[in-house]
């Protein structure tokens, strides 16, 4: 019986840090101000000449090679992000040219924060139906070009960054059966996923898409970039990770008990904090990186796994969370 596993992961986080003390000579904020509301102390900003598709370049670069794969064994490329280097080609077609990938059909994904589960609920699927072997699912963001710099209560939140993964085909019996892989890290357990369209409003980029072309108008009343009303996003995100974990544990037949760890997209310490209490989770086991990263949205999961994975050992149980614009969440549960 097949299954899918993560073969290899990586990431990439661009060289220039921007620490809360810089911002306070950007925006009417203070480091103190900062941390106390978000627990975020700095963030990684993309050069002017680096696009997404440059961060998931080698994102995708590093997970190929721990799986041990050349571009050219993908089938498939899937890229989850909001900030896509152009509405078309997709992010995943530049990617696919420019790793050579010229076997695998790309394609770009939009689930916000949850973006990379959505991914790895279709690498999964289609492994399962035999339709692919070999899938990168990558999630990948240049926030820092839709933030408004002269919002306090947004720019600081966000930064830019990419993870990826190499979901594979294998056996039950822990035997990859595509070829070229070389390493089982984790299989896939199992995935929840939801969605409520209805709360949309909430989370947005107005301008840009057909409701609202861009226009000088669109462009002076600041419509193209991130609009957030932050309590209502509070309240879904710290409500939604227990409901999304309840379900998937339903599905699976497990207990809290049985995860060893728990690794929720990024947003901020406070939605970490206070769904951790809500869950009657110990912190000790959550891993946090959000005070070096800030919000990366797709790409937070993705890159808190790999930067993760050395600590986890065989047998353990990991479920990763994510929540964000849509609104969407997802829940995904990993056997180390």
């Amino acid at each position: 019986m097949f299954t899918a596993v993560i073969t290899g992961t990586g990431a990439y986080l661009p060289s220039r840090i921007v620490t809360n003390k810089e911002l306070e000579s950007v925006v009417a904020t203070s480091d103190e101000w900062i941390i106390s509301r978000t627990g975020i102390r700095e963030r990684r900003i993309a050069a002017p000449e680096e696009a997404t598709s440059d961060l998931a370049y080698y994102a995708a670069v590093g997970a190929l090679e721990q799986a041990g794969l050349e571009a050219v064994n993908i089938d498939a490329i899937i890229v989850a992000t909001v900030t896509p280097d152009m509405l078309f080609p997709s992010t995943a077609c530049i990617l696919q040219a420019r790793l050579g990938a010229s076997k695998a059909v790309a394609f770009d994904l939009s689930a916000a924060c949850t973006g990379f589960i959505y991914g790895l609920e279709l690498a999964r699927t289609a492994i399962f139906a035999g339709s692919w072997q070999h899938v990168l699912v990558v999630g990948a963001e240049t926030l820092s070009r839709i933030v408004d710099w002269e919002d306090r209560n947004t720019c600081v939140l966000f930064g830019d960054g990419a993870g990826a993964a190499v979901v594979s085909r294998a056996m039950a019996t822990d035997e990859v059966t595509a070829p070229h892989a070389k390493n089982i890290m984790a299989r896939i357990l199992g995935v929840h996923l939801g969605s409520d369209g209805s709360q949309g409003e909430v989370l947005t980029l107005p301008a840009g898409g057909s409701r609202r072309p861009a226009t000088a108008d669109s462009v002076l009343s600041r419509q193209h970039f991130v609009h957030m009303n932050g309590p209502e996003v509070y309240k879904f995100a710290v409500r939604i990770v227990g409901e999304a974990a309840d379900a998937l544990l339903s599905k699976l037949g497990l207990a809290y008990g049985d995860i060893d760890y728990f690794i929720p997209h990024q947003a901020n310490l406070r939605i970490i904090e206070g769904f951790a209490k809500r869950m009657k989770l110990p912190l000790s086991k959550i891993p946090i990186n959000v005070e070096k990263y800030g919000n990366v949205s797709s790409g937070s999961i993705p890159i808190a796994l790999h930067e993760f994975a050395p600590m986890f050992q065989p047998g353990q149980k990991i479920m990763l969370i994510g929540f964000g614009g849509g609104l969407t969440w997802g829940a995904c549960l990993l056997e180390w």
